[in-house]
């Protein structure tokens, strides 16, 4: 089922999300679903919050990559109550985007390499070093999980410049080809 994916100024994007246990109603259904909206959405990472949910579930898909990025072919994780540990010292800026926030590209300062602990989808827990851009999305996805968005990422002169368009967000002005979840009035 595609769920509607919740824009920025929905309260669920601000929460910290909780930590589930395996016994969490129809887990493999919801992270089956969420594969499914975002694919449609043709995104690469999606967060619970981002459909409503205050839960700890990410899903990733490189898989869209593998042509520039062979290493990322058939590449779709499950991460189950992750958190970041521990981030590098080198930090590296590159564009970001969020299916939360559409509309908006920035470049992002994030560290290069993160130690998460995380489970997968069969409740295996992991613990180890991630780097590069799978780190990258793995922060960008974690960050939803915080109650942070990337724009809280920007510098004050660029939120400052792109203050128009996050107002039209909270004004419900959004176009996406993709269902939505809009801030009600």
């Amino acid at each position: 089922m595609i769920l509607p994916i919740y824009l920025y100024g929905q309260a669920v994007l601000r929460k910290v999300s909780e930590d589930i246990t395996p016994e969490y109603p129809e887990l493999k259904k919801l992270v089956a679903d969420m594969f499914d909206t975002l694919e449609v959405a043709e995104g690469i990472g999606l967060a619970a919050p981002q459909i409503g949910l205050p839960i700890r579930v990410v899903i990733v898909d490189l898989c869209p990559l593998a042509e520039d990025f062979p290493e990322f072919e058939n590449f779709k994780k499950v991460y189950i109550n992750a958190h970041i540990i521990e981030t590098s010292e080198e930090t590296e800026s590159l564009e970001e985007g969020c299916l939360s926030v559409p509309g908006i590209h920035e470049k992002v300062t994030r560290p290069k390499s993160i130690h998460v602990k995380y489970m997968d989808e069969n409740f295996v827990e992991h613990d180890e070093w991630v780097d590069g851009y799978l780190a990258r999305v793995m922060q960008h996805e974690f960050d939803h999980l915080e109650g942070k968005v990337f724009v809280d990422r920007l510098s004050p002169l660029r939120r400052q410049m792109n203050k128009n368009r996050l107002m039209n967000l909270l004004k419900g002005k959004a176009h996406c080809n993709y269902k939505t979840k809009r801030v009600l009035k």
